[in-house]
């Protein structure tokens, strides 16, 4: 059966089941593609017999392998050199991609269960390639590839060698944040059985043959093991931080960190049990950027997408920095980070983008200014957590309609149309956003859709939790009515 690579590529990576989606002819199709849209046209000329490289990882997957060596041999038949680096982090590969100054792919399906992987691709300097910078014509040449032949081997066929960066990634990360001078700190880190446990005994111990940090860490799920024996790799759903929470408490830790299976995202535990809001993470990390960033003479810009707290601009205007919103995604994020020359950015699922990381998203430097943010006082996790949540929030809900535009339209009716709705602001940025924050009692959502499934996600902000509540349960009852239900309001 034809493969159909729009079930595979979507808008910012490559992702699906393996093999009906993802196998090695596919990965070969999608190296060679790669290597003509990409890294041959931004080849910088050099001698005739220079070749362009590529650093190629990938996590813990059990099709990991065979997958990465068929997308190294489409590479290496255009013409291109091919760097593995073996097992890391998508923010390894990152740093390789950063620190070479080479375009790179991270095999990975993130927190997707065992019997996915895909492929994370970036520029030289570990810049995004999504849809609306280079991925769409990969998918299209590749598809070309699958439906017709590939292309015969240049003459001057690349070379295929390996490079562990490990130590080298772990060293970088510990100069730019230093935990040296830091009070001691219990630290429980979840892994799930994702890269965090490869990387964190690299970066927060002594793997890597670092020195030791004022760190007594207690490992939760280090081995490596794609098919999440214990639980999901995704800290951003509730259940899969039930461990962490009983290991905290447990332990008596100051804290607990969980990441997700490529390791790029970190969610926060203070030392209750009690998850740390992403968007308080992003105020926390972002005030330190700010003051560092004035300490060095420069005015500092920070971003956040549109679905962070409202306290994260709030702050970050008040400590004298530039703020700009954005769009849901890393490749909007990273873009923007680069446009504005952003020291730091943040969004609400926990991912954390820094300048001084090539613009990229990165768990553990994150986790490194927490521990730093921490230790370098004497008060609790807690109260540090509590300063950055003023607010109340829904987290993300999402509903499956059976009509996606029909639902918003429901609540654009209702909310921004009819009168009595009140003095709100609308902007369609990213979905729907409708505010009520000039004047009390204070209130946003924003209502977008999904870009795969008949889904429509809600979130909701409200200076209290009563009015989140309310205004939460009013656009869920209009995105949620049956066909019945109208009939009778009718």
């Amino acid at each position: 059966m034809p493969i159909d690579l729009t079930q595979l590529i979507k808008a910012y990576d490559v992702r699906g089941t393996v093999p009906d989606q993802f196998n090695p002819q596919v990965a070969r199709a999608i190296g060679a593609a790669f290597a003509r849209v990409v890294v041959l046209p931004e080849a910088t000329p050099g001698e005739p017999a220079a070749r362009p490289s590529v650093a190629v990882g990938r996590d813990m997957r059990d099709s990991g392998p065979e997958l990465v060596d068929a997308f190294a041999q489409g590479l290496a038949d255009a013409g291109v050199d091919v760097i593995r680096i073996g097992l890391c982090s998508t923010d390894g590969l990152y740093y390789a991609s950063g620190a070479l100054d080479i375009p790179g792919a991270m095999f990975t399906a993130s927190h997707n269960p065992a019997v996915y992987n895909g492929i994370k691709l970036c520029r030289a300097g570990a810049r995004p390639v999504g849809q609306d910078s280079g991925l769409v014509a990969v998918r299209e040449l590749a598809q070309e590839y699958l439906d017709g032949e590939l292309p015969a081997p240049v003459e001057d066929r690349g070379e295929i060698t390996d490079r562990d960066m490990l130590a080298d990634y772990a060293a970088f990360l510990r100069s730019l944040v230093d935990l040296r001078g830091i009070r001691p700190l219990k630290v429980v880190v979840d892994a799930g059985n994702g890269m965090g446990g490869y990387t964190a005994p690299a970066v927060l111990g002594t793997a890597a043959g670092l020195e030791a940090l004022p760190l007594d860490v207690v490992p939760l799920y280090f081995e490596l093991d794609g098919s999440f024996p214990n639980h999901e790799a995704n800290p951003l759903d509730p259940k899969n931080l039930v461990d962490l929470q009983a290991a905290v408490v447990e332990h008596d830790a100051d804290l607990g960190l969980a990441f997700d299976g490529d390791a790029d995202r970190c969610f926060v535990i203070d030392e209750h049990g009690d998850p740390v809001s992403p968007s308080a993470i992003t105020a926390l990390v972002g005030l330190r950027e700010v003051e560092r960033e004035k300490a060095a003479g420069r005015v500092p810009t920070i971003i956040h997408n549109l679905i962070t707290s409202r306290a994260v601009p709030d702050f970050m205007s008040a400590a004298g920095a530039k703020v700009v919103r954005t769009r849901v995604g890393h490749s909007f994020i990273k873009a923007q980070m680069a446009d504005n020359d952003a020291v730091f950015g943040g969004e609400h699922s926990a991912h954390y983008y820094f300048r001084d990381f090539f613009f990229a998203d990165t768990g553990m430097l994150a986790a490194m200014h927490v521990l730093a943010a921490l230790g370098e006082q004497e008060h609790p996790l807690s109260a540090l957590g509590e300063v950055y949540e003023p607010y109340t929030s829904s987290g993300e809900i999402n509903s499956q309609v059976a009509d996606v535009p029909a639902a918003r339209a429901r609540v654009v009716q209702a909310y921004v149309t009819e009168e009595g709705a009140g003095p709100v602001a609308v902007d369609e940025l990213d979905g729907l956003t409708v505010s009520h924050w000039d004047s009390h009692p204070q209130w946003w959502f924003n209502l977008r859709a999904s870009n795969t499934e008949p889904l429509l996600r809600l979130n909701v902000e409200a200076a209290d939790e009563d009015i989140m509540e309310k205004v939460r349960d009013d656009v869920l009852s209009l995105v949620r009515a049956t066909e019945n239900e109208l009939g009778a309001q009718k």
